[in-house]
């Protein structure tokens, strides 16, 4: 099946639908950062830890146990709500000394936030007026004008690399990889600082030819050196059950840490700086 990307209704230039904010974030760009996670993906990764952002609309989730952490959306127990630039940049700028002082600033995930490209836009844009650095965290699934529409306000591009076999990305994530490729191509061109983001999913990523694969596309773009290898784990698990869904990878462990060192071997082998996370 190919997806399509698609715009949820409440989604404009001035407002969009946000399913999480998270403060203090230091996994998701350089320094303290707030991330900003917009509804909607044209994926449907097999292994996605957010499926409760894979819906462009807000959507109902079963109540969370007794005693669980409340949530961005805990008080209605939606994932998804309306909000304006302004309100999204209030609640960036609440923490904006520490964003300063440890180099960091504003990332913008999801779901995949180029679905909601003029809210997007917008945000970027009034992050860039107020000097605030901006990540853009993408699984890479967009028409390329969007990519050139955003990319001068964009500072570092979180970037998904899943599977080179298109046949494989298709049977595994629902779409083509071809517009993907086609994207990070584009802003290996364009000169844009971009950190490829690996998911190690285990018996699907972790192959052997998949990694060759990516090792040597890799390789041959200009300009991109930096990887982040990213161990598969179920912590979205629980996140399935409360949206009645069924969870594709149930039962899978998580990477052996002997097995991720041999794949950060083969990267670095080639050339490319490799981090474990992030």
């Amino acid at each position: 099946m190919r997806l399509q990307s698609q715009k949820g209704r409440a989604s404009t230039s001035d407002q969009g639908i946000i399913f999480d904010i998270k403060r203090y974030a230091i996994h998701d760009g350089p320094g303290i950062r707030v991330t900003v996670f917009l509804k909607g993906c044209p994926l449907r990764c097999l292994w996605c830890h957010n499926p409760e952002g894979q819906s462009p609309e807000p959507e109902t989730m079963i109540p969370r146990a007794s005693g669980e952490s409340p949530s961005f959306n805990s008080e209605d127990e939606k994932a998804g709500r309306v909000m304006t630039v302004n309100e999204v940049m209030a609640e960036i700028e609440k923490d904006i000394l520490f964003l300063d002082q440890s180099g960091g600033g504003a990332t913008f995930s999801g779901g995949e936030p180029l679905m909601q490209p003029g809210f997007l836009t917008s945000l970027l844009q009034a992050c860039r007026e107020k000097d605030i650095h901006t990540v853009v965290d993408t699984c890479g699934y967009a028409p390329s004008d969007v990519f050139n529409s955003i990319a001068a306000n964009v500072d570092l591009f979180l970037f998904d690399l899943k599977l080179l076999d298109d046949a494989e990305h298709e049977n595994y994530t629902g779409a083509s990889n071809r517009p993907i490729l086609q994207n990070l191509t584009q802003l290996d061109e364009m000169g844009k600082r971009v950190i490829i983001r690996f998911p190690v999913v285990p018996q699907v990523t972790d192959t052997e030819e998949n990694i060759t694969n990516v090792v040597s596309f890799l390789s041959s773009l200009r300009t991109m050196r930096d990887v982040a290898l990213l161990p598969y784990h179920n912590l979205g698990g629980q996140k399935y059950e409360r949206l009645r869904r069924k969870d594709g990878m149930q039962g899978m462990e998580s990477p052996a840490s002997e097995g991720i060192s041999r794949i950060q071997s083969l990267f670095e082998s080639q050339g490319l700086r490799v981090t474990i996370g992030g």
